[in-house]
């Protein structure tokens, strides 16, 4: 065999082998999972509490698998929920976003809002997600994102409507199974929009649980957070890295200042628990994941142990 037709059938090899890798990313952009996690936040002697965390939806009309798979887990029968944001795809997106939350909307619950709450995505280099030059977090300091703006207020309507808490640079109160969680919460990080000064102050220690919520786990956000004595974080919008080597604890990109190795599921932030979802989708214009699969997180909050 020459060289020439043996480089010829090693670039054939190599083009299968990335349009197999690439159909198979598709398919698991639309492999939805339910991650369950055991979170060891509550007072000593407390029953569980099960709070699920939804996050980055992404969702657009005709997406009828996500929709009808959200609504199922209103099955789990969780105490509490948690949306972190980036449920849009699109100004059209608000009636099929509702509609998903649907059975969920009359448990008690919380949000924040994402960037694509605010703006509708935009087409982009799929392989830009992995630098940062021309990203929202490359925003100076006061300078906040600018694009097509989405009818978030009706987002907004339809979700307090159903008496779920707007955590938008906003702190608030659930009773829930007979527990008070003290919510604190901002405006999305990527996009400068977070105002924590408004919210900070130590945590109510007559509550049960202090909760920080925001969409973009950036670090000056989950610094505050911690320091203010929050005993769980929840956040989104690193999609868990998207693309991830398989078996690698840590992601290649976080798109933000988080470290890599925390852009998905539970770890420490200082004193709190940090948990991170993956989230249930990707932008319309980049439309796969890779070691990486959409997902909803269970959190079974527990008592902490005694201290000996």
């Amino acid at each position: 065999m020459t060289a020439a037709r043996r480089v010829l059938r090693g670039g054939l090899g190599l083009g299968a082998c990335a349009g197999a890798g690439l159909a198979y990313s598709a398919v698991e952009a639309r492999s939805y999972r339910l991650r369950r996690v055991t979170v060891p936040v509550l007072p000593a002697g407390q029953r569980p509490l099960r709070l699920l965390h939804l996050s980055d939806l992404h969702l657009l009309p005709q997406q009828r698998k996500k929709i009808a798979w959200v609504q199922h887990l209103a099955g789990l029968e969780p105490d509490v929920v948690i949306d972190t944001g980036d449920n849009l795809a699109g100004a059209r997106s608000i009636p099929a976003v509702l509609d998903a939350l649907g059975p969920l909307l009359e448990l008690p619950g919380a949000f924040v809002m994402g960037s694509n709450d605010y703006f509708a995505p935009t087409p982009r280099n799929p392989f830009a997600y992995f630098h940062t030059t021309g990203s929202a977090h490359d925003l100076k300091p006061g300078e906040e994102w600018k694009g097509e703006p989405l009818p978030t207020e009706d987002l907004r309507t339809g979700l307090t409507a159903a008496g779920w808490v707007d955590l938008t640079n906003a702190r608030g109160r659930l009773r829930v199974d007979g527990r008070d969680l003290e919510l604190v919460g901002v405006d999305d990080p990527h996009i400068n929009r977070d105002r924590y000064a408004d919210v900070a102050g130590p945590a109510d220690p007559s509550a049960d649980l202090t909760l920080g919520v925001a969409h973009a786990p950036y670090q000056r956000v989950l610094d505050a957070m911690a320091h203010d004595g929050a005993g769980l974080i929840l956040a989104g919008h690193t999609h868990g890295g998207q693309l991830r080597i398989p078996f690698s604890p840590a992601a290649l990109v976080a798109n933000c200042d988080l470290p890599k190795s925390q852009a998905r599921g539970l770890s420490r932030w200082g004193s709190a628990r940090l948990h991170v979802s993956a989230g249930l989708g990707t932008s319309p214009y980049v439309r796969f994941r890779f070691a990486c699969p959409p997902e909803a997180t269970l959190l079974t909050l527990t008592a902490q142990e005694p201290l000996g």
